[in-house]
């Protein structure tokens, strides 16, 4: 008989779970963030190669997130004297400094909350969880990746993008869409609009798959 808890998950389009945490620059909940969009990402463990590069190349697109609004915040079940440490050794080994705050997560609280402990991966570390979060505290993606493998963060620079675009032009993006690329319309949801959509202007492949340029 499995005894196991079920994994607590948030769910995407609802508020994402609030929290409090001690970070490498103070205290930080998710309140700090209203206004901005957030991407809260954890990693399994400090002074480990998979989570130094994914850490350095947060930190080179540190300024293109603040671009677009949008702050990042890390986490691991590690103590905050741990990651001034690790810090510090990016800084000194690599050249690069990490701007963005850290979650001290010892209790797993945040970790749990968020779903990012997986116990057939381990019951005490968090696999590559990345969450992006609008500025009205709404979660809007999830990605999972495994611990042996890195995530990609111009893929969650590229998601940010697409999702502000979609909000502001109430459109979808095709795959790997990048700023400047054509968008999709959405679908007509009345048979008139069907018939007419063939004649409104669009790129059009058929009544249900149509393409227009933002510009």
């Amino acid at each position: 008989m499995n005894d196991q808890q079920p994994i607590a998950m948030p769910r995407l389009n609802e508020k994402a779970p609030d929290f409090e945490a001690k970070t490498t620059q103070g205290i930080k909940s998710l309140k700090d963030y209203e206004g901005k969009w957030l991407v809260l990402f954890s990693h399994p463990a400090d002074f480990t190669p998979v989570c130094t590069t994914e850490f350095i190349g947060f930190a080179e697109n540190a300024d293109n997130f603040n671009e677009l609004n949008t702050e990042l915040l890390g986490l691991s079940i590690d103590s905050t004297h741990s990651h001034l440490a690790w810090v510090r050794n990016i800084k000194e080994k690599f050249g690069v400094e990490i701007p963005f705050p850290i979650i001290e997560d010892l209790s797993m609280k945040v970790a749990n909350a968020y779903g990012m402990i997986q116990p057939g991966a381990s019951d005490t570390s968090a696999v590559r969880t990345t969450f992006i979060i609008d500025d009205k505290g709404i979660l809007r993606a999830m990605l999972y990746y495994p611990m042996t493998n890195g995530r990609s963060v111009k893929e969650v620079l590229r998601l940010v993008k697409s999702l502000q675009t979609s909000d502001e032009h109430k459109i979808a993006t095709p795959e790997g869409w990048e700023p400047g690329d054509k968008v999709i319309v959405p679908p007509p949801a009345t048979a008139e609009e069907a018939e007419k959509r063939i004649d409104e202007g669009y790129e059009c492949v058929d009544w249900y798959f149509c393409r227009k340029d933002l510009n």
